[in-house]
């Protein structure tokens, strides 16, 4: 061993405390950027795998009934590839005898077995005999939440006739990775689900025999899209047909995209935090680590070793560093991804989600922890090569103290002498003091950023489900019906309250941009849905115009006062030009709302709903349900318990098990942080706490001269930490903008309390061994030091 690496060894030995805890903010740092790239890599592995085995289609239509022999038209589309054409419907099922009713999404297979397009993916069981009319395919969510398997029975109301369904298989689909009820942002798949029968049984169920209202198609190498979907939408136009979409804006694709997209945001952002303070931390402890042993360094260069072999040891200890922290970081990131990974599994339904992370990911990790260790090490190489030898031999020259502008202001000259110097040390030194001040601050952004999301989520749940959604139920049916059925359910048994709604698909034109959403229509003043501005004010529908989410607004480019155009995809399909009057702050979903009366004569139809909410005396309560069950047109049954249910648990799964994770990881850099500046604080000043114990100080009056220093940086440092994790917490929220979810930049004062206090803490675990060090100064040996 050279004699340059038997003092390297020396100096990792003897700052082994500060040491060890740079290398956990890096291996934190690196944790996470490994964990979201196996995450991204993981779906994204599993996604492109499904969708080539299922041949998942690329376009998307429906129609109010179509004939067959469209198909054939469809087919010959330039840019169509294959053509699948099948029924479509809502339905109302019960389970086991039960009473409560369930939703499913019942799709037709070809009778001779699987689709072209979206093929099946069997887990259990068989598919269907050909000519079975009674047979059904169960979704996997679906069946493992009801407890259903191969063999069972499922009573369902097709098309208001009650029909006995046998179970002969449990399968996945490309189509449902994802599977929400419409308008649900997030799965029950407790009360919603996907069945597939037979063609012939479900068409003659629905008196679609001979027809389709539902049609998939892939895409010709080289299609043009939005052609395709212009002529897919002529063709069936006639047929009561809604405007095609393309793969991008399907639902389950959608929401799968944005989650992957989401863990791409996650690895290219949060590492760069970790990474940053880590590198500032090596920074510093470098530059004062040449500061200490300059006369090592001249002695060095007088024995005849060049700059850039003194350089490359200093480059070689942030190095071993940010080595080491690399190193534990891929560990405990291939740990942390396997968990994150693990809960997708229940949540996005892939015949296999296996944990994957490509060869040159670790290979990256490291490169960027070994960057960022080059990096800390550039202010220390500087510092050696401009130190000349015989500069370098002589201690460093005293500071020229004298009296200045602080000594004439009033106040600090009534101060003690002991006080007046802590503040001196703080001001003469104003580099110094700033690059401590930043290194704590630093710390503090992390804290809020990881207890953001619990607030964030309380927020959401408060504001959506006690002030915007107040019914206890929401019925929709299969279709639109007359008015007088709001009424007819609040003579049902338990109801209070009753509030009819009217909601049709829409897209909306602005200019060159365009986006498919749902029309609303609402009461006047409405009770039981409530729009919320950004201020959380109640805002009614207005008389005339139209009110849009802030997301939406956003992706059309409008503002209040702009007008929009809106193109109804039902019925008539009207188009109407409308004034945007204001703007929500939805949470959920992205939506548009006008008064019910001026949807009624937009569509011009009646008195027409498609939806009730509903205040009953007790959610619990079945007869409401079971009363339901007798009504044909009933298709969906929300209630706001188990809505809320279902987020909380959704919402624990994913969110607060990465944010706990990431809380364990700002805690353990606070700590470090503070403790790093402390010692080396105490290194830098040891020679002057030495000097004021021979000179008669007591070991607490040094401890305070030192420890006072770092309590002014820290009661400046968590201020403007803060300030940092509000804004770093805008800065990510403005990147999470999906279309399921708004996560609101709430972040409560409890949570600034406690970032705060961590770093308080901190400051005081790290004044304890402080403390203690000082009681251990061996006085003589520190002055001969400087001799």
């Amino acid at each position: 061993m050279t004699m340059l690496n038997r003092k390297l060894a020396r100096d990792l030995s003897r700052m082994r405390g500060q040491v060890v805890t740079i290398s956990l903010v890096v291996a934190c740092g690196i944790a996470v950027l490994v964990s979201s790239m196996a995450t991204y890599q993981s779906l994204l592995a599993s996604q492109a795998v499904f969708y080539a085995q299922a041949h998942f289609a690329e376009v998307f239509a429906s129609a109010k009934r179509a004939p067959l022999a469209i198909a054939a038209r469809l087919g010959a589309i330039p840019g169509i590839g294959l053509v699948e054409t099948r029924v479509a419907e809502e339905v109302t099922v019960t389970l086991h005898g039960g009473a409560e009713p369930l939703t499913a999404h019942v799709l037709s297979l070809p009778d001779d077995g699987q689709p072209q397009l979206d093929r099946l993916h069997l887990r259990r069981g068989r598919l269907i005999a050909t000519g079975s009319a009674d047979e059904v395919l169960v979704s996997e969510a679906f069946a493992a939440a009801n407890g259903i398997n191969p063999g069972d029975a499922i009573n369902a109301i097709l098309n208001g006739r009650f029909q006995k369904l046998r179970v002969v298989g449990i399968v996945l689909s490309a189509e449902y990775v994802f599977a929400t009820r419409p308008g649900d942002p997030i799965p029950d798949d407790r009360r919603y689900g996907i069945l597939w029968m037979g063609r012939g049984g479900l068409a003659a169920a629905f008196d679609i025999e001979g027809g389709f209202n539902d049609m998939l198609a892939s895409l010709a190498p080289g299609a043009n899209l939005p052609a395709v979907l212009a002529a897919v939408d002529t063709l069936l136009e006639p047929y009561g047909g809604l405007i095609a979409y393309g793969r991008a804006d399907q639902p389950s694709h959608r929401f799968l995209a944005d989650e992957i997209a989401q863990q791409r945001i996650m690895a290219t952002t949060i590492p760069v935090v970790f990474l940053g303070v880590s590198v500032f931390l090596l920074h510093g402890m470098l530059g004062r680590l040449v500061g200490a042993q300059r006369e090592q360094i001249a002695a060095l260069k007088a024995l005849g070793y060049a700059n850039r072999a003194i350089g490359w040891h200093y480059v070689k200890f942030a190095l071993v560093v940010v080595g080491a922290g690399a190193l534990l970081g891929i560990l405990l990131g291939l740990w942390l991804g396997r968990i994150m990974v693990g809960n997708y599994t229940s949540f996005f339904r892939f015949p296999r989600l296996a944990f994957h992370l490509a060869p040159w990911a670790p290979i990256l990790a490291i490169g960027v922890g070994l960057l960022a260790g080059v990096v800390g090490a550039t202010n220390a190489v500087g510092a050696v090569a401009r130190l000349a030898p015989a500069e370098a031999m002589r201690p460093p020259a005293p500071r020229d103290y004298r009296h200045g502008l602080l000594d004439k202001i009033g106040w600090v000259r009534r101060l003690a002498t002991r006080q007046r110097m802590i503040l001196r040390e703080l001001i003469d030194r104003p580099l110094r003091t700033a690059v401590t001040i930043t290194g704590i601050a630093l710390a503090v952004p992390i804290i809020v950023l990881t207890l953001f999301w619990q607030d964030a989520i309380d927020f959401m749940i408060d504001v959506q489900f006690a002030v915007a959604e107040r019914g206890d139920v929401v019925i929709g049916f299969s279709t639109a019906v007359p008015g007088r059925a709001q009424r007819e359910i609040a003579h049902l048994p338990g109801v209070l309250t009753t509030e009819a709604y009217r909601s049709v698909a829409v897209r909306l034109h602005a200019g060159p941009r365009s986006y498919r959403t749902a029309l609303t229509g609402l009461p006047a003043t409405p009770v039981l849905r409530r729009l919320v501005d950004a201020d959380l004010r109640v805002v009614p529908p207005p008389r005339d115009g139209v009110l849009l989410s802030t997301r939406l607004a956003r992706r059309l480019d409008l503002r209040p006062g702009d007008s929009v155009d809106v193109e109804v995809l039902e019925g008539k399909r009207p188009h109407a030009a409308m004034t945007v009057v204001g703007l929500l702050d939805e949470l959920l979903g992205i939506g548009a709302y006008i008064r019910i009366g001026a949807l009624n004569r937009l569509m011009d139809e009646a008195d027409s709903i498609n939806a009730v909410g509903v205040s009953v005396a007790d959610p619990g309560d079945m007869a409401l349900r079971r009363a339901l069950l007798e009504r044909p047109m009933v298709a969906t049954v929300t209630d706001r318990a188990t809505s809320l249910r279902q987020f909380r648990e959704t919402t624990r799964m994913f969110v607060l098990v990465m944010a706990g994770i990431l809380s364990g990881f700002s805690i353990m850099i606070a700590i470090g942080v503070v403790y790093n500046h402390t010692r080396i604080a105490f290194q830098e000043r040891a020679w002057e706490l030495a000097s004021l114990r021979v000179l008669g100080f007591t070991r607490a009056e040094v401890t305070w001269l030192l420890l006072g220093e770092l309590m002014w940086q820290v009661l400046i440092a968590v201020p403007a930490g803060l300030w940092l994790g509000h804004w770093l917490v805008r800065g990510l929220i403005a990147m999470h903008d999906t279309e399921m979810f708004q996560i609101p930049a709430v972040i409560q004062p409890r949570s600034d309390a406690i970032a705060g206090a961590v770093v308080l803490l901190s400051a005081a675990a790290s004044a304890v061994l402080v403390h203690r060090k000082i009681g251990q100064l061996d006085l003589v040996a520190v002055l001969k030091a400087r001799e």
